[in-house]
């Protein structure tokens, strides 16, 4: 499903005269019961420090057009200024309340639910599986999932109130996220998470294994309690995308025009597709329509891969204590992400880096300091408001309500948040 951005002109060839970008600045990413989607039109918006600016640059970028499965590019541009205040418009017409404090009735007790939920007699297993359920967290996708139900229910003329199920799958999220947390620890040999130890430096990185397959289990049951075998299909996709997200990471495109549209399927199998399907889980509760199964939908993927693209600017432009963890994590993991993609059509030697995974000697530094010099942080930041914007336009479909107007605030909060 293409995006209407409507402001296209034709650019000027930036620096080093270069015309191609990334081809596949989005790529049609299908899947059973999804449709082809894609961002046609990627500009540049500034950024200084954590605040989103914006500037009259211009900056040369593709659109990706999609027919069909076959995809064609056009390079073509677009007036920041023109679509910025475009941005504004999706949502002035209503002042929306904060979404974590309209979420906090739902979300009270969460993290003690989730904890009954896994219990076990043994103390050792107990204490690792709660170990990051200690209320800390930012309950992103717990929050999401409950505001969007909401929206749902009131779209569908009902009261509004959550149902027991729409609540489980709110927990449920939680749960495969902290899970994937623990086993992505393990795979990249992080030390801290969240300010803290990992699981895997406290208690090794079998016991971590085993706490990450117990929380998915205890999701599974959750699933199953709630009756729906749609629903349970939903909620597994989340599991098989992880799997394969994590798959697509450990490799790596020789081309290219094939790099960037690896790299977004990555994003949405890896973070979008949680909270992606969790939205369409509760919506498929309380509704029969396939469309409105579909806003919610594309309302979670967007948000998703857009709070992945501003996670992937944080790891250039926040410090550790900010972030929890190491800055420049990604690149010391060998993994080339928004900001470093965008930089290669600028400084191209960063290719080989990229192909040998920043694995010699002095690759993280230079890579570092080429990304700081070009516009990637840049690109990558308006990219992520592409996004918002789409997630914008998708949920304003449903009708008004304070839970509506809390969920496109949140799109700002995605694109301003500092760790």
């Amino acid at each position: 499903m293409a995006l209407p951005w409507r402001h296209c002109r034709r650019w000027t060839v930036g620096r080093n005269g270069a015309s191609s970008l990334v081809n596949a600045v989005c790529g049609a990413v299908t899947a059973a019961g999804r449709r082809e989607e894609s961002i046609i039109c990627v500009g540049v918006r500034g950024i200084a420090g954590t605040k989103v600016t914006s500037t009259n640059r211009h900056v040369n970028l593709p659109s990706v057009r999609i027919c069909s499965s076959l995809l064609s590019y056009n390079y073509r541009s677009l007036n920041t200024t023109e679509n910025a205040s475009c941005f504004k418009k999706l949502h002035s017409d209503a002042k929306a309340k904060d979404p974590f404090t309209l979420a906090q009735k739902d979300l009270y007790n969460l993290y003690d639910d989730i904890k009954k939920e896994m219990f076990v007699s043994k103390v050792e297993l107990k204490s690792v599986c709660d170990y990051y359920f200690d209320g800390k967290g930012k309950a992103l996708r717990p929050m999401i999932v409950v505001l969007m139900a909401r929206a749902c229910n009131l779209h569908c003329n009902r009261d509004g109130e959550l149902l027991p199920g729409q609540r489980s799958i709110a927990m449920i999220s939680e749960m495969i996220h902290t899970a994937s947390l623990v086993h992505d620890d393990v795979i990249d040999g992080s030390d801290k998470r969240r300010g803290k130890n990992t699981i895997n430096e406290v208690w090794g990185e079998k016991k971590a294994i085993l706490a990450g397959d117990f929380i998915l289990s205890v999701a599974s049951m959750a699933m199953a309690r709630i009756g729906n075998t749609t629903v349970v299909t939903v909620l597994s996709q989340v599991i098989e995308d992880l799997v394969r997200g994590e798959f697509m990471q450990l490799g790596s495109k020789e081309n290219e025009n094939e790099r960037f549209k690896h790299y977004l399927e990555k994003t949405f199998k890896k973070t979008a597709s949680l909270i992606a399907n969790s939205c369409k889980a509760v919506s498929i509760l309380v509704n029969s329509d396939p469309e409105v199964h579909e806003i919610c939908f594309q309302y979670g993927r967007n948000v998703g891969i857009a709070f992945q693209l501003v996670d992937d600017i944080l790891d250039f432009t926040s410090c550790a204590s900010q972030l929890g963890k190491p800055s420049a994590a990604d690149l010391r993991l060998g993994l080339a992400t928004g900001p470093v993609l965008f930089a290669c059509q600028q400084f191209p030697e960063l290719h080989a880096m990229i192909m040998r995974r920043f694995s010699s000697s002095g690759d993280v530094e230079r890579a570092w300091r080429y990304v700081m010099e070009s516009d990637g942080i840049q690109q990558t930041n308006y990219l992520a408001q592409r996004y918002c914007q789409e997630a914008v336009r998708q949920i304003s479909k449903l009708r008004p309500s304070a839970e509506r107007q809390a969920l496109i605030r949140l799109t700002e909060l995605v694109l301003s948040r500092d760790k």
